[in-house]
């Protein structure tokens, strides 16, 4: 980008202008259909979920209201408790600390469902919508239950009524204290939930939604994980002291945040020829990306040895310039300064109280007096942050200056995230009486977010089926050799392959069609109303049988026993098996069982040509030229490879493909003749709560070759596809996001 020289204080400079991001925040509930008022989404949460948020609520209120001891108090006996208050808090016992995993679980079980209906039905915007919900329930229920916790503190009063020793006193103080401190209640639980709502997005929610749609968030999520979520306006001066910064919320203080925005917009406009029309739509969204203080000012700090630097140096003395010019620098300062005095005198002074002392003598004058009337305080803390404020000089002024603008941009961006929430929640209806919830159910227009213990019970209707089938290589040499050594092959084949297989059938809800003297037929069934993704789970649980026979296979062969030599095949079919009775006893007939058969088999010549070549690809197709000009069926003249492999049938890929997202990978393997067709795939595979397994994939052209050298001639357009098994592709991706990350 060529240098453009800009004009400041009169003095010509040349710097090099920076390159600003655009952000603006969005919510899209675009393709949903509107509810029985047509124009809001009706969405019906789940009855224990609301059940049990409320009362997580209302205990986690209680405890920062310090009110427990009160509740705790004998009621007279004409005074009703409701079962809803009575699991506030145990008679004659304080209420104690809120256990957050009584609720997490509810709550990561009610993302997923949404995300598994999100999934089905193809829209993001489904799981934005209950997210959104989830939000505007525990937003409600933070004031519902205030107060309601509140009336149950007024009617513990009434029995104390008339009565003037030491506790009715107490109680009443401990009530007034609970109504004038709402605010510091409700922001403390409000962030207590938000924490929660973050835990369970990077331990669970956003594998699961990276595995049903693809690695990139929706901006809309974006919107959804800012810290303000729970606040009434955002402008909470506890809140932004310890997560953004603490900026004047009185009209006389001239730190406010319309007019601090007003002091950014315009060093923004000086920085560019471009920038300097630009209109408020543009500097709005140059605002909402924090990054672009590091570009601008180098975050306070910066690097005077590139010329990148040298331009962010020249950019931060003309912040901190402008800010001195809008007598607001001291009040920057001080913002910071008095987050240590907060919990030290806040409890009888206001914040914004306590900053002001540190610029204004007079403000300082009258806190001193207050903290004096207390009696209990020192205001040495005060002082000592007082001659800090005054004593900022030079690149500490700087540093602060460039700080300011990164947590001011921090702040400016979830206030408008905030404002964007607040927006979309107006188009989110919570239903909540069965009358309603049964009209929006009639008209097809009611979005319910249910647990899976609440789901209707629905007839289980197979819509497709999954076929995995392990197959032994040279069984009948295996069996031979091992009974030549006096060895019993029935005990070896089980020990090492059928009752380790068997262990895994539960974990991944497959079941045994039947067992052969040298493989495994299992099957894993798709059902209606069931988002049991059978592909994935049937592609992860033949990954597991291979590493489990592999792990084996080491343990014997140091005992000098033969190893045990593996291929699988995994065929789908779109279509619920069928089935002969033999007696009481089930046959299941499928053409996909033939399939699989085909699709786990070795021809001796590939494996002889392919073998010593060491390849991390285990699965391999081929076409001869003369079975080609024969003219025969595509099966009959494909020649397989799978030994240590998994191979899939082109449906199975497919649909994959619909239960997860594969993201395109490229990874730096061998190839045969050095110039292999193939494409790589990533993705990640949910296979139970919190457990995700990765999985590889390698779609491959099919190559016509001499049948009698095995040389290349030409690729055909035929592909076959393999769920990669071996740990040093595996170990290949790892090394690249390390380096990536590093980056």
């Amino acid at each position: 980008m060529p240098r453009i020289p800009i004009f400041r204080l009169g003095q010509p400079t040349e710097e090099m202008p920076p390159e600003l991001k655009s952000y603006t925040p969005a919510l899209s509930l675009e393709g949903l259909q509107v509810g029985v008022d047509n124009l809001r989404h009706d969405v019906y949460l789940s009855p224990k979920f609301v059940e049990g948020a409320r009362a997580h609520i209302a205990r986690t209120i209680v405890r920062h209201g310090d009110v427990g001891g009160l509740l705790a108090a004998e009621s007279v006996p004409s005074v009703p408790r409701s079962p809803f208050l009575n699991r506030l808090s145990v008679p004659g016992k304080a209420a104690t600390k809120a256990d957050p995993t009584e609720l997490k679980p509810l709550l990561t079980e009610l993302h997923v469902a949404a995300l598994n209906r999100a999934k089905a039905e193809g829209k993001i915007s489904i799981d934005l919508l209950a997210r959104l919900a989830i939000i505007k329930f525990l937003r409600t229920e933070l004031q519902v239950q205030f107060a309601l916790v509140l009336e149950r503190c007024r009617m513990m009063l009434k029995s104390y009524d008339g009565m003037r020793h030491q506790k009715a006193m107490e109680y009443r103080e401990q009530v007034a204290s609970f109504q004038v401190r709402k605010r510091i209640i409700l922001r403390k639980t409000g962030q207590e939930l938000f924490l929660m709502l973050r835990d369970m997005e990077k331990e669970t929610v956003a594998r699961t939604r990276r595995s049903r749609f693809g690695e990139s968030d929706s901006e809309g999520h974006k919107v959804l994980l800012s810290r303000l979520i729970f606040s009434e306006d955002g402008r909470d001066d506890y809140l932004c002291a310890e997560h953004y910064v603490m900026l004047g919320n009185w009209e006389r203080d001239p730190d406010r945040f319309v007019r601090m925005r007003d002091v950014v917009c315009k060093f923004l406009r000086s920085l560019t020829l471009e920038a300097a029309n630009s209109e408020d739509a543009a500097l709005d969204a140059w605002l909402n990306a924090p990054e672009n203080a590091q570009e601008m000012v180098g975050s306070g700090t910066p690097d005077e040895s590139t010329p990148e630097g040298r331009s962010q140096k020249i950019r931060l003395g003309n912040w901190v310039r402008l800010l001195e010019d809008e007598a607001v620098m001291d009040y920057v300062i001080a913002s910071y300064e008095v987050v240590p005095l907060l919990s030290e005198y806040a409890t009888r002074i206001n914040p914004q109280q306590l900053k002001n002392a540190l610029v204004s003598r007079a403000e300082c004058d009258r806190v001193e007096r207050l903290i004096q009337d207390g009696g209990k305080q020192s205001p040495n803390s005060l002082y000592a942050a007082v001659g800090r404020v005054a004593s900022c000089r030079g690149a500490d002024r700087a540093r602060i200056a460039g700080r300011f603008l990164r947590d001011f941009m921090r702040y400016h961006r979830d206030i408008r995230r905030l404002e964007t929430l607040n927006a979309t929640l107006d188009s989110v209806n919570l239903i909540g009486n069965d009358k309603l919830r049964q009209l929006s159910s009639v008209n097809g227009t009611l979005y319910e977010f249910l647990l899976a213990e609440e789901q209707k019970p629905v007839e289980d209707k197979v819509l497709g089926h999954v076929i995995i089938k392990a197959d032994i290589r040279d069984s009948t040499r295996l069996t031979r050799s091992l009974m030549e050594s006096g060895l019993n092959p029935a005990s070896y084949f089980s020990l090492n392959f059928y009752e380790p297989v068997n262990k895994l059938l539960a974990k991944y809800d497959a079941k045994k069609v039947f067992l052969e003297g040298d493989a495994i037929i299992l099957s894993l069934q798709e059902k209606e109303n069931e988002q049991g993704f059978a592909v994935g789970r049937a592609c992860v649980l033949a990954r597991e049988i291979v590493e489990i026979v592999r792990g084996y296979n080491e343990l014997v062969t140091k005992s000098g026993l033969p190893p045990l030599e593996l291929g699988v095949g995994i065929s789908y079919k779109e279509a619920a098996p069928l089935y002969l009775m033999d007696g009481e006893k089930r046959i299941m007939i499928s053409e996909a069982l033939n399939e699989s058969d085909r699709l786990s088999s070795c021809h001796k010549r590939a494996r002889k040509a392919i073998e010593p070549l060491g390849s991390p690809f285990h699965v391999y197709a081929f076409q001869t030229a003369s079975d080609a000009d024969a003219g025969e069926s595509a099966e009959d003249f494909v020649m397989s490879y799978n030994l240590g492999g998994i191979r899939m049938n082109q449906a199975a890929f497919d649909k994959l493909r619909q239960e997860v997202s594969l993201e395109p990978l490229e990874l730096a393997l061998p190839a045969l003749w050095g110039k292999e067709e193939y494409r790589l795939f990533s993705t990640l595979v949910m296979v139970g709560n919190d457990i995700f397994r990765r999985l590889i994939l390698r779609q491959s052209q099919v190559a016509q070759i001499d049948a009698r050298t095995f040389a290349l001639q030409k690729w055909t357009e035929k592909s076959y596809y393999e769920v990669c098994t071996d740990a040093a592709i595996y170990e290949e991706l790892d090394g690249e996001r390390t380096a990536a990350a590093a980056r």
